[in-house]
């Protein structure tokens, strides 16, 4: 999972917002939903997020899961995340 082009984070420890730019609104986090986020734009996949946040926060694999699925799931329902890659992006391709 990857945020879309048009969602930008800003995110701590204490929580977070993701603005989309299309539409000019903000999703506001609690600290668990940006602590997944940071999680998952590190890099991580779901299955290896929800194993990490299961170790940060001392729960069980299953509600960790569980918590990861439902932040995916509302980033995806708004439009904020997009389950492809990137294109990737050439400034000395600029013409095709």
């Amino acid at each position: 999972m990857r945020l879309s082009e048009s969602a930008h984070p800003v995110l701590t420890d204490e929580g977070g917002a993701i603005l989309d730019e299309r539409s000019g609104r903000w999703t506001h986090l609690t600290p668990t939903a940006a602590a997944v986020v940071l999680l998952l734009l590190s890099g991580s996949g779901e299955e290896q997020t929800a194993s990490r946040f299961a170790e940060r926060y001392g729960i069980g694999a299953e509600q960790a899961a569980r918590d990861v699925r439902t932040v995916v799931g509302m980033l995806a329902a708004q439009g904020l995340a997009a389950d492809e890659p990137a294109p990737a992006r050439h400034w000395w391709r600029w013409w095709q």
